[in-house]
């Protein structure tokens, strides 16, 4: 025999003038062969009439009755077994769920994380009060005693941050940062405060408070269900997850409007369930979070590092590629080449074809660099005409190769603007990686210093830096 849902006081059990007594919330009181109720093992002698008496306390809400089942040990047991794994693997759910948040935030930098690693926490502490769990082993929260004032506590807080995260479900992405942390900070302040006054209130109020705060529950539940569902009427898809995750409180209250059986014996079950699938649905939705939160940034270091003109790398992140490749190429002694580019005469083609002109000769120029370079980050416009090209593994005979090449490039990009009169040429120096370079600008003034040369000499040309 076994007693399930006594959420506050001693369950005592009387069989022939046997007695035991035992406490959900203490599993040192109880039968360690029973972990999710409090059960008795009796043998009754052949045609024995001798009656199984139970007592507990008066249950806290209306319809939260205890309920009891007897038959083989075996069988029993077999159902106590299961209802113990449940209980436990939503706590384990919990737990993990919290760990990932508080993994995340690190990255995302968003509150929201540790706000849902929060929730993860307080429903393992609320679980744990429904299912008995801080009793076991032994209590890890000292509830004994005070279990209906614990239990209404829990309810407030808990009932309370999880109506906070379906208004944001349903809210989804698009809600203002500032509208999102004054519902959360007034949903907190409200609830802590019922949490507070269920904790401080005469033991007599303790039925009403919690009669009270399952009513508020619902009632802003169908407020938020309400706005999911015309959300959803109106084609607005981000709903979807918000009312998957709202789905089995609905349930529960249809099923206990109809009076089911099953949820008055597996009630304790049910609500962890239901808050591990919120929790699970809640995690997702995070995901997705996390997920435009990287994109976000993705794109916003794309566009700081990004000549918004040409397309190309620009000189933050030129400078940066260079160190880069500097680094693995003294690291392997591989060979590298860096190649400075300065568009011919650019001044006065903005004067005669005007500054439009301007910018798809610049356009055109960064087109034919890219045909040069083996990769999309390998080539950055540094300033005005000026281009870098960075040619890892190349060494300096190739190197100049290459550049001429581009110099073919860049004449037939001109000639495909179309501007009478306009022959689109550059002077270019190289440089090549020396035993005696200290550091990547070393090689950079090499380059920079050869381009120079190449102008002096009558321009449209590549030079090999000597030095």
């Amino acid at each position: 025999m076994s007693v399930f849902n006594v959420f506050g006081g001693e369950v005592r059990l009387e069989y022939a003038g046997r007695v035991l007594c035992g406490h959900m919330h203490d599993a040192r009181t109880r039968d360690s062969r029973f972990r999710a109720g409090v059960g008795m093992v009796i043998v009754p002698q052949a045609g024995s009439q001798e009656p199984v008496v139970a007592y507990w306390s008066p249950p806290l809400k209306p319809g939260w009755i205890p309920t009891i089942r007897v038959g083989a040990p075996s069988e029993v047991q077999h159902v106590d077994t299961l209802r113990l794994v449940v209980r436990t693997a939503c706590l384990a759910v919990a737990l993990v769920l919290a760990a990932t948040a508080l993994m995340a935030y690190p990255g995302s930098r968003d509150w929201t994380f540790l706000g849902y690693a929060l929730l993860c926490a307080l429903s393992v502490v609320w679980q744990g009060m429904l299912s008995g769990l801080v009793g076991y082993p032994e209590p890890w929260l000292p509830v004994v005693g005070h279990e209906q004032r614990w239990f209404v506590g829990l309810s407030c807080a808990g009932l309370g941050a999880m109506l906070c995260g379906m208004w944001l479900l349903v809210a989804g992405p698009g809600l203002d940062a500032l509208v999102r942390r004054r519902m959360v900070l007034a949903t907190f302040v409200s609830w802590l405060a019922a949490t507070v006054f269920a904790l401080l209130a005469p033991e007599a109020w303790l039925s009403s408070t919690a009669v009270g705060v399952e009513l508020a529950f619902r009632l802003v539940y169908l407020a938020i269900l309400g706005w999911a569902l015309q959300r959803l009427w109106h084609h607005q898809y981000g709903a979807i997850p918000a009312l998957a995750a709202m789905a089995p409180f609905a349930a529960i209250a249809v099923l206990e409007r109809a009076g089911s059986r099953l949820l008055l014996e597996y009630r304790v079950e049910a609500i962890q369930l239901s808050i591990t699938w919120f929790l699970a649905v809640s995690a997702y939705a995070l995901n997705l979070r996390l997920g435009r939160l990287r994109r976000q940034r993705d794109e916003m270091q794309q566009l700081a590092e990004t000549d918004s003109l040409t397309g190309l790398p620009n000189r933050r992140a030129g400078l940066r590629r260079l160190d880069e490749l500097f680094a693995r190429a003294r690291q392997h002694g591989a060979p590298l080449s860096v190649a400075f580019v300065d568009i011919d005469h650019f001044k006065s083609i903005n004067d005669e074809y005007g500054h439009e002109a301007g910018d798809r000769v610049l356009m055109a120029a960064a087109e034919a660099l890219r045909g040069a370079v083996r990769g999309p980050v390998e080539a950055a416009r540094m300033g005005g005409e000026e281009f870098l090209v960075l040619l890892p593994g190349v060494g300096a005979h190739a190197a100049v190769q290459r550049m001429e090449a581009l110099r073919g490039r860049l004449a037939a990009q001109g000639s495909g603007l179309r501007l009478d009169g306009l022959v689109l040429t550059a002077s270019i120096g190289v440089a090549s990686l020396q035993a005696g370079d200290a550091d990547a600008a070393a090689l950079l003034r090499r380059a920079d210093g050869a381009m120079y040369v190449a102008k002096r000499s009558g321009r449209d040309q590549v030079q090999l830096a000597t030095g």
